[in-house]
């Protein structure tokens, strides 16, 4: 497969400059952001018989809001020191660690650290620190990425993540983790041979949780995805009434706060996993296809953005981004219309919770801060890093 970063020899996109760049904030990114949001919230507000968990999201989005402007305005290059990046990945494993000893259980998983009415889940930050991590180790390795041992050792830095979360057991973040080591790894560069490798030892993997990782209900889960109608009033129930409220949206949808499915409580986790089955309820294909427009200008951005940067490691933290909205986006959707198993997704931007939506604003902050201070590169220093040592 062929590396995202082998350029042609022209360099002339790339500035040649000893000069920081300041450039202003990317109005197209926050001004998509903001009607998702918003879609959110009224989702929230009409469904529930009291506004806590609108109100509540509503200070989340401005906590969120207000770390994406400050992080955009920072300097954020020290994140390529290596010693920074084994502090954060430690400071994030101890975090993992420790929910084995206080985490607050929640449906089945102790994921949560709980400080009476604030939560916090570090696997949400891990999912960043990977790509962090992923972005750092490939940018000085993308020449010699055809090793197989860099595969391996990528790997190392994800599956111990992958491991600290799954145990818990959080299937869906350990999902997103995986995809981001995949994807990363796919458009950095791997040859075929190695990706057959890799498929070999994915094969494995999942075996081996199936086996003697995932509990019960999990396999549950997956059992009803490949026979949707054979429990659709136990473990079926949740993609059940999911795949019901989407379809019962018709083309313009029933209006908000009109969604049976959701007012009548016959749809769980209305303000998290399914939220956007309740969305789709209510405002129909046509708010479906309105809410898809704008997920993909925030990926068009953040895509512009590491097609722009003047190192391998800003267009990999981009690369690595996109594929974790992606990646939220697909399975999400996927999971409320019954194309994949439930895992306990959010949907970004619109899902209850605080921690995924700080997360979500703090990687877009980052690459802002990215693409606004990006110092370019010596020409000499350039040819090397996108095309190699001549």
């Amino acid at each position: 497969m062929e590396s995202l970063f082998k350029r042609s020899g022209d360099l002339s996109d790339y500035k040649i400059s000893g000069e920081s760049s300041h450039r202003g904030m990317d109005w197209w990114l926050v001004g998509a952001c903001i009607p998702i949001l918003l879609a959110g919230i009224m989702t929230m507000y009409s469904f529930t018989g009291d506004n806590s968990f609108a109100l509540h999201q509503l200070v989340w989005v401005g906590i969120s809001l207000a770390t994406f402007f400050f992080v955009s305005r920072i300097d954020v290059r020290f994140l390529r020191s290596t010693r920074v990046l084994v502090a954060f990945y430690t400071i994030i494993c101890v975090l993992l660690t420790g929910l084995f000893l206080v985490g607050k259980i929640s449906h089945g998983a102790s994921s949560w650290f709980s400080f009476g009415a604030f939560s916090f889940q570090p696997s949400d930050f891990a999912k960043l620190i990977l790509i962090i991590i992923l972005a750092k180790y490939f940018s000085r390795r993308h020449i010699e990425i055809a090793n197989f041992r860099h595969l391996i050792v990528s790997g190392v830095y994800a599956l111990i993540l992958f491991a600290l979360v799954i145990v818990h057991p959080d299937l869906g973040s350990a999902m997103i983790i995986f995809f981001i080591w995949l994807g990363m790894v796919m458009v950095s560069g791997i040859s075929k041979k190695h990706l057959l490798v890799m498929a070999g030892l994915v094969f494995l993997v999942v075996s081996l949780l199936w086996s003697f990782g995932f509990k019960e209900y999990q396999k549950d889960r997956v059992r009803n995805f490949m026979n949707p109608l054979s429990d659709i009033h136990g473990a079926g129930y949740n993609a059940y009434q999911s795949t019901i409220a989407v379809g019962s949206g018709g083309f313009l949808g029933k209006g908000l706060g009109y969604g049976t499915q959701s007012r009548l409580k016959f749809l769980p986790e209305y303000q998290t996993d399914f939220i956007f089955a309740a969305f789709a309820e209510e405002w129909g294909f046509l708010g479906v296809l309105l809410l898809f427009s704008l997920f993909g200008i925030i990926l068009w951005r953040i895509i512009l953005h590491a097609s722009r940067g003047a190192t391998n490691f800003e267009i990999l933290y981009g690369a690595g981004v996109a594929i974790f909205f992606i990646v939220h986006i697909t399975v999400n959707v996927g999971m409320n219309i019954h194309l994949l198993p439930v895992t306990g997704t959010p949907l970004p931007f619109m899902s209850y919770g605080g921690t995924h939506l700080v997360t979500e604003f703090l990687a877009l902050g980052i690459l802002v801060s990215m693409h606004r201070y990006s110092r370019p590169v010596h020409k000499d220093v350039a040819k090397n890093e996108f095309v190699g040592p001549q």
